[in-house]
């Protein structure tokens, strides 16, 4: 079969010719992969630098950690793949896939379920969001920002406020929901500014965090309290886009009821990662069938792996490879 191959941790995938996958016991189903997208996950283990690589020996792999697919009862199922799935056949779990509902296209199939994980386990398993909250969306122009937007939205956020540098993606993002937007190419003080102001007329009840760093830094320090009563906050950091490590005052922790978490594959419960493949992942395939939750994507042949990999794609947008 054809495939995207990785032939050295560190190096471009590359298209080539692979085994043919075959099931080695009952609970493993074959799939003829139709669309996979590349995300940062995926370039991380191709890299050896995810911390789920395998440093300590190599062979020859397949690409791509999920994608999309027909089994051979002629289901469209998305699923996680034993192997790599960027190829033109892979092998999936019997009971860890999901039925793709009539309306929704391949592609966008294939590029949703990432982002969403990454949000909706922060927004309902970790932040706790309900009906009426405000929600801080902290770096809200990458894909997964995007799509946390809309998911706060669907869980009845009453406002929703994002960050980011991009001026223009920021602005489209008033379509995807968001109610008020603050650009971090301000100054610092501009910044500390605005969330203040926003945050006094109407408290802020969780900050979902995909940058870390500095914007992390003035979030928490514009949270901060003055020696009275606060507002309980949850703050979830999911990302570190804007840097790995901050700088926090014991003060502000001290000052202020705000709840510091992570929401990441070691954070969530087994329990609650069913929920999200078996409960969250199927609800969102059909609000995207109905055209009420959209992401951008651009799209590349399988036999185009090498360049497209390399290819410098808009934040906004997922990498989806169709076979």
């Amino acid at each position: 079969m054809k495939a995207a191959i990785l032939y050295a941790y560190g190096e471009t995938p590359k298209y080539g010719e692979f085994t043919d996958p075959v099931p080695q016991n009952p609970d493993q189903l074959l799939i003829t992969v139709k669309a996979a997208a590349v995300k940062n996950l995926d370039k991380g283990i191709a890299s050896g630098l995810h911390y789920s690589s395998n440093t300590t020996s190599f062979e020859p792999a397949v690409v791509g950690v999920d994608g999309v697919g027909v089994l051979e009862d002629g289901s469209r199922v998305y699923a996680a793949g034993i192997q790599g799935m960027i190829s033109e056949k892979a092998l999936i779990n019997k009971n860890r896939f999901v039925r793709l509902p009539d309306q929704l296209d391949e592609v966008t199939a294939a590029a949703l379920p990432n982002a969403v994980l990454g949000a909706a386990a922060a927004l309902r398993y970790r932040a706790a969001v309900k009906a009426g909250d405000t929600v801080l969306i902290n770096g809200a122009t990458g894909v997964t920002g995007r799509i946390a937007v809309q998911i706060a939205k669907h869980y009845g956020a009453k406002k929703v406020i994002v960050t980011g540098r991009n001026a223009a993606s920021l602005e489209t993002l008033k379509s995807l929901g968001a109610d008020e937007v603050i650009s971090l190419k301000q100054g610092d003080d501009e910044i500390l500014q605005c969330i203040r102001q926003i945050h006094q007329q109407t408290p802020i009840d969780a900050v979902i965090d995909y940058l870390w760093g500095h914007p992390a830094e003035l979030i928490l320090q514009a949270l901060g309290g003055k020696g009275k009563f606060t507002h309980k906050i949850r703050f979830v950091t999911v990302g570190g886009m804007a840097g790995d490590t901050i700088q926090l005052s014991s003060a502000t922790l001290r000052s202020s009821d705000i709840e510091l978490i992570g929401s990441g594959i070691g954070s969530l419960s087994e329990e609650v990662m069913q929920k999200l493949f078996k409960e969250v992942l199927p609800e969102m395939f059909l609000l995207a069938a109905a055209g009420k939750l959209k992401i951008d994507t651009i799209t590349a042949p399988l036999q185009d792996i090498e360049t497209a990999w390399n290819q410098d794609i808009d934040g906004g947008k997922r990498l989806v490879i169709v076979i």
